[in-house]
This record gives C-alpha cells, sequence and structure tokens, in this order.
C-alpha cells in the first residue's frame, strides 16, 4: 500500500494512493464495512491508525481492493492526486530519531570518522515540510543543505524490550523519503545537532509511506537528490556503514519505538557544504529526492518571510 495524509478543508485525513487517485479510508470503509462485516472503520488520522495499524491495514487493503475491482472513480470516497493537496504522511510521529554520518563517502567528504556505533539525533515534527511545500531559508543564515534519505516507519511498540537485529525488521511497518534540510553553521557552532537540523520549514518529509512488503530488499534502494535538476547525490542503501537491524537495535537499547515512528537512516556522499566552492540552498531553488519504488519528494526554497 502507498498511505498518504491530505489536507480536506483545512483538516487532516488518512488516504491510499490508488493509480492517479486518493482514496479517503475512513469514508470508504464506512462504505464498504455496510456489505462486509471483515471491514473494520478505518480512522480519518494516521495518528489514530497507528494505534491499531495491524487490525487497520487488513481494512485498508480490503477495501484498496474493494475500489480497484469496481473499476469506477468513486468521487464519493476518492479524489483525483492532482487535486489533493498532501500533508506529511505523519503529522505528528510518536517520535522522529534521525542517523548521522551513516555512508562512509559522506563521513570522508565531511573530514570525520567512522563512529563505532549509530550516531543518534532527534527532530521535532513542528519542522516538517509536506511534498510540494516550501523549505524556508532562515533569515539568521544562508548555509542550508540537503540530505536526501530512506525513511523507516515503524509499526509495533517494543514495550521495554531491547530488540535483537534478527527480529529488528519485524517492527518495520514501511519506508518514506526524508530530506534532512540543515543549517550547517548551527550545526557546527559548539555542536549543535539540535539547532542545525530543526529550524522551521526544514523537515520534507513524503510524499507516501510505502508498507513493507512492496519494497523487496531496503538495503537496495537507489537515492538520487538533485539541485535544479542537477545530481548532487547519489548512491544505494546497500553502502549504509549500519543497516536497519542494526539501527533499530541500537536505538531499542534506550528508548522504546512505537507504532509511527519516523527513522530517517542517513545521507550519502554530495552535500553542499563540503562542495568545491560550497553550494547552499537559496531562494529560488528546487531540492528534489527521488527513491524508486517509494517516490519523489520535491521542495521548492524560499526566503523567510516571502510565503
Amino acid at each position: 500500500m502507498k498511505l498518504v495524509s491530505y489536507d480536506e478543508n483545512g483538516t487532516p485525513r488518512f488516504g491510499a494512493l490508488c493509480g492517479n487517485r486518493v482514496i479517503d479510508l475512513a469514508g470508504a470503509s464506512e462504505l464498504y464495512a455496510a456489505d462486509d462485516e471483515t471491514i473494520e472503520i478505518i480512522p480519518s488520522r494516521i495518528e489514530t491508525f497507528f494505534e491499531e495499524p495491524d487490525v487497520f491495514s487488513e481494512s485498508a487493503r480490503a477495501v484498496i481492493a474493494r475500489f480497484e475491482a469496481d473499476h469506477i472513480a468513486n468521487d464519493a470516497i476518492s479524489k483525483l492526486r492532482s487535486d489533493v493537496k498532501l500533508l506529511p504522511p505523519i503529522g505528528r510521529p510518536p517520535k522522529i530519531i534521525c542517523v548521522a554520518r551513516n555512508y562512509a563517502e559522506h563521513a570522508k567528504e565531511a573530514g570525520l570518522e567512522i563512529s563505532p556505533i549509530p550516531i543518534i539525533f532527534a527532530r521535532f515534527a513542528n519542522t516538517f515540510v509536506a511534498d510540494g511545500g516550501p523549505v524556508i531559508v532562515p533569515s539568521v543564515s544562508t548555509h542550508l543543505d540537503w540530505e536526501g534519505e530512506l525513511a523507516i516507519i515503524i509499526g509495533r511498540n517494543t514495550n521495554g524490550r531491547r530488540l535483537k537485529k534478527e527480529e529488528a525488521m519485524d517492527y518495520v511497518f514501511g519506508y518514506s523519503i526524508f530530506n534532512d534540510v540543515t543549517v550547517r553553521d548551527y550545526q557546527f557552532r559548539v555542536t549543535q545537532y539540535t539547532a542545525g537540523k530543526n529550524f522551521r520549514a526544514s523537515g520534507p518529509f513524503g510524499p507516501v509511506i510505502v508498507t513493507a512488503d512492496e519494497i523487496a530488499d531496503p538495503h537496495k534502494l537507489d537515492i538520487r537528490t538533485t539541485l535544479n535538476g542537477e545530481v548532487m547525490q547519489f548512491a544505494n542503501t546497500e553502502t549504509m556503514i549500519y543497516d536497519i537491524p542494526t539501527i533499530l537495535e541500537h536505538i531499542s537499547d534506550f528508548i522504546d519505538l512505537e507504532a509511527g515512528d519516523v527513522i530517517p537512516t542517513g545521507t550519502p556522499a554530495g552535500v553542499g557544504f563540503k562542495r568545491k566552492p560550497p553550494i547552499f540552498l537559496k531562494h529560488g531553488d528546487r531540492i528534489t529526492v527521488e527513491i524508486p519504488g517509494i517516490g519523489t519528494l520535491s521542495n521548492p526554497v524560499i526566503d523567510e518571510g516571502t510565503a
């Protein structure tokens, strides 16, 4: 499944992308449940969906199958993708836990050592930007940089358990795209990861969550980041230093994973601040991250105060 959140008259709704249409999963489940008692009514918000993701996923798959079998564009429960304003797939996840320096070539270009364990830092949900939404160049800095990444979406609570690598993938619900846009001078001002990584409108996320069953191997995915159409980053997730089981095992050592958590897995080489001369995002740019099988996350860049 490809799951989305979208805006409906100022209210977030939860849906599924099916071809060129977005299905309203709550509305469709109500319609189809009338003659199929196996279908549970699906919540209208994805955050509520993640309270019982196994149950609601089963119903969502049934709803999508019924919708596809109808062979009609039911306007009562779906809209054309082009008519829908997408939001970040999860607006308020329990946690956003980012992995730093997870590609050897990126560590090398930054002149930093490879860490003996995954480096972890936190992001805040109010930094999220939807696909197509503007990334903002803050008035206090011009050192705004890109970092295209694969994001893991957690589907089960660990409830105090420390995961082992061999079971970690069972806790993965799906995958999305994240652009860990970073204000470099703040990041390196007395090593302020929190400040440099949490400026307003600096976290493009989306456009969809693709469930894990649709991704044959998340460790064999290309990541391409382009700036105004020019390739800045190109790598494959097979070159990550720490794979997904290792990342999840490490995080679960110190904090519980929860369904709906978002974990960006680090960026490859090709960021702007280590280019000669450095390249930073500026007003009028467009930054795009593509991962085949998941989609394309593309955002314009604007100066603060011009939105």
